[in-house]
């Protein structure tokens, strides 16, 4: 748009300037070939020229204007070709990000299905059997309560009152020992299970501490690197400044509120691999000096440190402006 709007003015100056100097109070000159260079300073008025010169230079003008305009509108479809390239390549790689963690979560959850069903299928045979274990067991006590009732009921008719009553006797006092056995067993087991309880939660405790510690270490050692990378980009930084400053030869008709922004783009090596114009001053003698400057370097000052090349100067943007370099 800025560009568009110097352009038209630049075209009306010219149209203005070269209706002003048509003049026909003064005798015409002879015929010359004239030229104008537009600059800062104040035009001085060429000589009058015949009307079919007058005539050549406005079809000239118009064609230039026609031209500029129809550069403009190239300029313009090509960033929106470009731009729309971009928001479909964004829009395809979102689409395929989406399909694979839809495919993920669906794997996962057949997954999931699938051991359910085992562990479902394992429980069910676990219980089929505990059922048989425990119908085979109570099988095998009802033939033995039974068996050992026909031998009381055989011995009872054999037996006296007294024995009867001193078996029954022995009988009940080992189903307490056995019921005060059983009562050990499950206390010792509950103690032994809380002590495993706690030792688990212990060294759970304890692995938290050490992760956290060296959680700790780990942010402070990547503080300290990332302090060190910033350090050392900042003096590298410099030195480029430093010697763009030194090639650059910026135009006369530069002024002040100018600014060019480029973009760098460097090997590891520190050669350049790439410069492209960001953001334009909107005067191209300023644009292209900066370019030049940018290009006239062989080599670049860059760290020996990969990441911190990675980081800063694989790719950087830089200003031109006459009073600094930022």
């Amino acid at each position: 748009m800025a560009l568009s709007v110097t352009l038209h003015l630049l075209i009306l100056g010219i149209a203005l300037a070269g209706w002003s100097w048509t003049s026909t109070d003064h005798e015409p000159p002879p015929r010359s070939i004239s030229a104008r260079l537009i600059t800062q300073q104040e035009p001085e008025p060429s000589p009058v020229v015949e009307p079919d010169d007058q005539q050549k230079r406005d079809e000239e003008r118009r064609a230039e204007e026609q031209r500029r305009r129809e550069e403009v509108e190239r300029q313009r479809q090509e960033e929106e070709a470009r731009r729309i390239a971009e928001q479909k390549r964004q829009e395809e790689q979102k689409r395929l990000q989406q399909q694979k963690e839809q495919e993920r979560q669906e794997a996962e959850a057949k997954e999931r299905e699938a051991q359910k069903a085992l562990e479902e299928e394992a429980a069910r045979q676990k219980a089929e059997a505990e059922a048989k274990e425990r119908a085979r067991q109570q099988a095998e006590e009802e033939k033995r309560r039974q068996e050992e009732a026909r031998r009381k009921a055989e011995e009872e008719k054999r037996r006296q009152e007294e024995q009867r009553k001193r078996e029954e006797a022995e009988r009940k006092r080992q189903e307490e020992l056995a019921r005060q056995e059983a009562e050990r067993k499950r206390l010792e087991a509950e103690r032994k299970l809380r002590e495993q309880q706690l030792e688990a939660q212990a060294e759970a405790a304890q692995k938290a501490r050490e992760e956290e510690a060296r959680r700790q270490q780990q942010a402070a050692a990547a503080k300290a690197r990332e302090a060190q990378m910033l350090s050392e980009s900042e003096k590298y930084q410099a030195l480029i400044r430093e010697r763009l400053s030194q090639a650059w030869y910026p135009p006369s008709s530069a002024t002040e509120d100018m600014t060019a922004r480029l973009q760098i783009t460097l090997l590891p090596t520190g050669e350049l691999a790439g410069v492209r114009l960001v953001s334009s001053s909107g005067n191209t003698a300023f644009d292209n000096s900066a370019l030049g400057a940018v290009r006239s370097l062989s080599r670049y000052p860059i760290p020996n440190d990969r990441d911190t090349f990675e980081r800063y100067f694989r790719q950087f943007t830089i200003e031109f402006n006459p009073r600094r370099l930022r």
